[in-house]
């Protein structure tokens, strides 16, 4: 994979840009001169606020950052090409589709492990960049603390759209759903001191970063393509979220590149065979009919999960007992199967944590807990967790 660097040095009245071609070895110079009207301020801050902004540590240092993608298949039409039929007949032409793709970032001052970040249902990488009022998201807050991220499309989702059967994509109108769903509220009132920006601006722009699933929700081609993005990155840190949690489990059983996982409210978990303990009802499986039961593995494929730290956290809004409301009660479930999970692994020799925001005076938190108003205390609690278990 080609390199890309660019540095940009502004020195009073001229701006010279130097550029590194990809793998080409040359470096390509320019000066080009900046009057004084032009937007270019050179002048010195005068107040300790002003100068604090411009100050070195408030910069982001990349040294390396692309997109590559990960995993796929390629799938070849019946018949024979026929050269100069390209147009008329796709007989013999072939698709290339059903892979990741994947943006990454790797800071000048870099640690040891990278980060990958898979979304939920709904998203895309997107939502561990920034949040829907515009800070800073995870991804920006680790890179800044030197770790490489990696911010993952899953198959058939956001930039990773292509895929190699027909789908058809409904026009799927629930934004109220969604909304009571990540339990930002009950439609239109926020909860009572909600970490979610009550803006109107906000909320339009956390509802126009949905994208739909193309082709389905194939878990083993996502699986796979996880996997491929570790042996890209190179021994790292996992960040699922949401629907994403159960690719978190799946491919730290086929990768031993997976050194540690911060799982984001999951929504499924596995258990080994003989283990797996009695379902757990919820509103939501009732209503919409979705299997939320978890998956079963074998024994061996279970155990290595016993070889890394994984810590779980849920936010607020969640009922200790069956509601009937569905945007709460799902979560009920889930967090309960979490802490089932959490018991197993323990049991056989893991290192699995269950953090329920509340319970350590973080309230208010949603189901976007990496992008809610206090997304830096969370980010605070997790690079403790992880100073704790070496992955520093």
């Amino acid at each position: 994979m080609g390199k890309n660097y660019l540095i940009v040095a502004a020195l009073t009245a001229a701006v010279t840009v130097f550029a590194v071609g990809c793998g080409s070895g040359q470096t390509v110079s320019s000066e080009t001169s900046v009057s004084s009207e032009a937007s270019v301020s050179t002048e010195i801050p005068e107040t300790s606020e002003e100068a604090a902004e411009f100050s070195d540590e408030n910069f982001l240092k990349i040294k390396e950052q692309g997109y590559f993608t990960a995993g796929g298949a390629i799938r070849t039409n019946e018949g024979e090409f026929v050269q100069g039929e390209a147009y008329s007949s796709m007989a013999g032409q072939t698709i290339h589709g059903d892979h990741a793709s994947v943006f990454y970032q790797i800071p000048a001052d870099r640690k040891e492990h990278a980060m990958v970040f898979l979304h939920g249902i709904t998203q895309s990488g997107k939502c561990w960049s920034t949040t829907a009022d515009g800070r800073e998201g995870f991804a920006e807050m680790f890179a800044r603390d030197g770790y490489p991220v990696y911010l993952v499309d899953q198959p058939g989702r956001g930039q990773a759209g292509q895929r190699t059967i027909d789908a058809d994509v409904p026009s799927y109108a629930a934004d109220q759903m969604f909304f009571e769903q990540f339990r930002i509220g009950q439609w239109p009132d926020f909860y009572e001191g909600v970490q979610f920006p009550k803006d109107e601006e906000a909320l339009d722009e956390f509802f126009r970063q949905m994208t739909p699933d193309i082709g389905g929700y194939d878990m083993e081609a996502i699986t796979a393509a996880m996997e491929e993005t570790f042996q890209e990155s190179g021994d790292g840190i996992f960040f699922t979220h949401s629907a994403g949690g159960v690719f978190g489990w799946l491919t730290a059983m086929r990768s031993e590149q997976v050194k540690g996982i911060v799982a984001i409210e999951p929504g499924m978990f596995v258990f080994s065979e003989g283990e797996v303990p009695e379902p757990i009802p919820n509103a939501y499986e009732s209503l919409s009919g979705i299997n939320t039961e978890p998956v079963v593995v074998s024994q061996e494929e279970f155990e290595k999960l016993t070889e890394i730290p994984i810590i779980i956290y849920f936010g607020d809004y969640i009922p200790d007992e069956p509601v009937e409301y569905p945007g709460q009660d799902y979560w009920r479930s889930a967090r309960d199967y979490a802490l089932l999970f959490a018991e197993t692994v323990n049991r056989h020799g893991g290192d699995v944590t269950v953090i329920e925001l509340p319970k350590i005076g973080i309230t208010g938190n949603t189901h976007f807990i990496m992008s809610d108003l206090n997304n830096e205390v969370v980010a605070d609690h997790i690079l403790a967790w992880l100073e704790e278990k070496g992955l520093n």
